[in-house]
C-alpha cells in the first residue's frame, strides 16, 4: 500500500470517529427529564408543570425537554423518590412530607398549626429554613429546584361533622404514609392508616376507610365530593410540594442550563401558588354546589390537643432546625 492512500484511509477514520463523537457529544447535549406527580392533570401541579416545561424547552433553545406525566403514571411519590435516589426515576413534583423516609426532618414543614398563613410557610421555604431542607436533600441525592405549595389540609368523612377533636373519635381515617401524621389522629382519638394516594378514592368509595385529609383542591380535583359527605375546615396542616429532580438526571445538564431550569422552577412555583390562593372560595362553592356539608371547627381545642406532638419531635428535628423555623413563626 503506498504511504499517500495509508494516510487517506487513516485521515477517513479520524474524520468519521470525529463525527460520531460530534454526533454522540450532540445526543448528550440534549437532556430529556421525565417528570411525574400523583394528582390529576386538572390540577395546578400539572397545569404549572406543563407550563414550566414549556418555558425550559424554549429558553434552553430544546437542549432541555421535560415531559410530564400526571395521576401516578410514573408510580406512587415514594416510588419516584427511591427512583431518583437511584437514577431510574428523573423528576416529580411531590408532597414535602413524602421525603420523611429518606429524611425524618422533612416533616417539619407539615407538623401539626406550625403555619398561621401561607406567607408565612413561604418566606420560610424561600429563606433559610428552605436551603437548610434542600441541604439534607442533596446528600440523598435529590435536588430541590422550588417549593410549590400543596396547600392547608382538611379532613372529609361519612359519618358526622367534626367541630372538634372529640368528633373524631373511632373514625378510620387515611393518612399519608408518615409517623407525624399517624402520631397526629391517633392523639385526636381517630384509627388512622396509610395508603397509596391512586388508591384513595376507591377505599373511601368501599368504606374501607370513613375519612380522608387533604387540600381542597385535590378533594375537588379527585373528585372525593362523590364519595364523602362531610368537609370540616380544620386547616390542621399546611404542606409544601418540592419540585424536584435527581441528581444522577441534574449532572447531564450544563450549568448554563441549570439556571434556566431553576429560574423558571421558582417562576412557575410562585404562579402555582397563586392558583391555589385564587381558587380557594371557588373550589369551597363548587364543594358546597357538590353537595359537601361544610362546616367550621374549634380550631384552638385542636391545637391544645396536638401540643404533645411538638414536643415528642424535638430531637428529630434538633434545635438548629426549629430555632430557623421559629424565626419565621414568630
Amino acid at each position: 500500500m503506498s504511504v499517500p492512500a495509508f494516510s487517506r484511509r487513516i485521515a477517513a477514520g479520524l474524520l468519521a470517529g470525529m463525527i460520531g463523537l460530534s454526533s454522540a457529544t450532540s445526543v448528550l447535549a440534549d437532556t430529556t427529564i421525565r417528570l411525574g406527580h400523583v394528582l390529576a392533570d386538572s390540577h395546578s401541579w400539572h397545569k404549572a408543570a406543563t407550563s414550566f416545561a414549556k418555558e425550559v424547552a424554549e429558553k434552553t433553545g430544546g437542549r432541555v425537554k421535560i415531559e410530564i406525566y400526571p395521576s401516578g403514571q410514573l408510580g406512587t411519590e415514594k416510588e419516584v423518590i427511591e427512583g431518583m435516589q437511584i437514577g431510574t426515576m428523573d423528576a416529580g413534583v411531590i408532597g414535602s412530607g413524602s421525603f420523611q423516609f429518606v429524611e425524618p426532618k422533612l416533616g417539619i414543614i407539615e407538623m401539626p398549626y406550625a403555619w398561621t398563613s401561607r406567607e408565612q410557610a413561604f418566606a420560610a421555604l424561600d429563606g433559610k429554613l428552605g436551603e437548610q431542607l434542600a441541604g439534607l436533600l442533596k446528600p440523598k441525592g435529590i435536588e430541590v429546584l422550588a417549593w410549590w405549595e400543596n396547600g392547608f389540609r382538611n379532613i372529609t368523612n361519612n359519618v358526622r361533622p367534626v367541630e372538634k377533636p372529640e368528633d373524631l373519635k373511632g373514625l378510620k381515617i387515611r393518612v399519608t404514609p408518615d409517623k407525624v401524621r399517624l402520631a397526629t389522629f391517633e392523639a385526636l382519638g381517630a384509627q388512622p392508616a396509610p395508603l397509596a394516594f391512586g388508591e384513595l378514592y376507591s377505599a373511601l368509595q368501599q368504606g374501607v376507610f370513613d375519612a380522608q385529609e387533604n387540600p381542597l383542591s385535590i378533594i375537588e380535583s379527585s373528585s372525593f365530593y362523590e364519595v364523602q359527605k362531610y368537609l370540616s375546615m380544620t386547616g390542621h396542616i399546611w404542606g409544601a410540594a418540592c419540585l424536584t429532580v435527581s441528581t444522577i438526571a441534574w449532572t447531564q445538564v450544563s450549568p448554563e442550563d441549570q439556571a434556566i431550569v431553576k429560574e423558571a422552577a421558582v417562576r412557575w412555583g410562585n404562579e402555582q401558588r397563586n392558583m391555589v390562593a385564587e381558587s380557594e372560595l371557588e373550589l369551597l362553592e363548587k364543594l358546597k354546589a357538590k353537595g359537601m356539608q361544610v362546616n367550621e371547627v374549634n380550631k384552638a381545642a385542636f391545637v391544645k390537643a396536638l401540643e404533645p406532638i411538638w414536643e415528642s419531635q424535638k430531637e428529630t428535628f434538633g434545635a438548629d432546625l426549629l430555632a430557623t423555623m421559629d424565626t419565621y413563626r414568630k
